[in-house]
């Protein structure tokens, strides 16, 4: 992910830790280009904490090595790595003043008084706290705690700031709010950001890169854009935003499409990734957004397989609102994106309406799992 002939700011290389008889972290190698913004996203133990804590020292690796700024940290204790951290629970000290949060580390360091207050005070009207360095931690909103442990990092100028699912414990509202202030700070340092997460809306609005990672390794590692529309495995394509999951048999291979027969008896044509044969046990993989929805099969694009559906409910969230629909010869159910038109307003569970998916958007893999049809 670094320019060519630029040092990264992180790299890893082979890195492998084991618990037990837990395989954590498997021969995992990357790195992370100078100033950018990358999420490690996973499911609860995927090993992205115990990744994100052998970066930081709190961890060592059983093999492998890890380079911050070109050095190897392979003899640096944590607390002489250029690396800061913010936890999901922020641990800021409720018996010190918000100023006297973020001037902690500068205290730690030997910094003089004068000159860690005035530090803390331009930190502060960075992130947009200003004037509040009086206050106790407690008196603060969750966004403004949010931001003074971020600040209380920032100070100490970390070459990573490495942040373990910072927005978990807030309520939504605030968590969506806060994707925004995190990128925006996260622009304004030019501070090469590592974040990790669940939740997959987190990591492609923050990331300029994301790894998915699965069982200690990388299924993936991209741009957003790249996780969601072209998903390398079965697994990101399941993990990565919502969508409807086929499974089925496939008929026939032509290139780059893959016509499939599902185990509900849908007709399917979509897009062949890796290796599919004729007959072969396959999995297609079909966003909402990526299906055709009418009143009548007459509204659908022309040469491609249409199926009969009725509306179960309708799943109201404004702009990404989706009807349920259950199809009508195999009773099998999936989700479709509700057009944003006036002629869909007025839909209402038992309506009988068609749907066709694009060959173009829909993406077919091989499974080991036995044909169901």
């Amino acid at each position: 992910m670094a320019a060519a002939g630029a040092t990264p700011d992180l790299e890893v290389r082979s890195l492998t830790k084991r618990f037990a008889d837990h395989l954590a972290v498997d021969d995992l190698s990357f790195s992370v280009a100078r100033g950018s913004f990358f999420s490690i996203l996973g499911p609860s133990g995927c090993g992205k904490t115990t990744l994100l804590r052998m970066i930081a020292g709190f961890i060592q690796p059983d093999r492998g090595d890890i380079a911050i700024g070109g050095r190897s940290m392979a003899q640096v204790a944590p607390n002489r790595r250029p690396v800061n951290m913010v936890f999901q629970h922020l641990a800021l000290f409720p018996m010190m003043s918000v100023a006297q949060n973020v001037a902690f580390g500068l205290a730690r360091r030997g910094v003089g008084r004068a000159e860690r207050t005035r530090r803390a005070e331009a930190m502060l009207e960075r992130v947009g706290l200003g004037g509040a360095g009086h206050k106790r931690t407690d008196e603060l909103s969750g966004g403004q705690r949010q931001r003074v442990a971020i600040a209380r990092s920032m100070v100490l100028e970390p070459t990573l700031l490495l942040l373990d699912e910072p927005l978990g414990a807030l309520d939504l509202k605030l968590r969506e709010h806060m994707k925004l202030e995190l990128k925006q700070l996260q622009s304004a340092f030019g501070t090469t950001f590592v974040y990790i997460t669940h939740d997959q809306s987190e990591a492609l609005v923050l990331s300029d890169h994301v790894g998915v990672m699965n069982h200690g390794r990388f299924e993936q590692l991209g741009p957003p854009q790249e996780l969601y529309y072209s998903p390398a495995t079965a697994f990101v394509a399941g993990f990565v935003g919502a969508n409807n999951r086929l499974a089925g048999k496939a008929l026939a291979v032509d290139g780059a499409i893959v016509e499939l027969v599902t185990s509900g008896g849908w007709l399917v044509r979509a897009r062949r990734h890796g290796a599919v044969t004729a007959g072969a046990a396959v999995e297609a993989f079909v966003r909402p957004e990526a299906t055709a929805l009418g009143r009548t099969r007459s509204e659908l694009p022309a040469g491609q397989p249409v199926h009969d559906g009725e509306v179960i409910s309708l799943l109201f969230d404004g702009a990404n609102s989706a009807v349920l629909l259950r199809e009508r010869d195999s009773g099998s159910t999936l989700r479709i994106a509700l057009p944003q038109t006036g002629a869909y307003a007025d839909l209402q569970p038992g309506a009988r309406v068609s749907f066709s998916f694009d060959p173009e958007r829909a993406i077919c893999f091989a499974t080991a799992a036995p044909a169901h049809a």
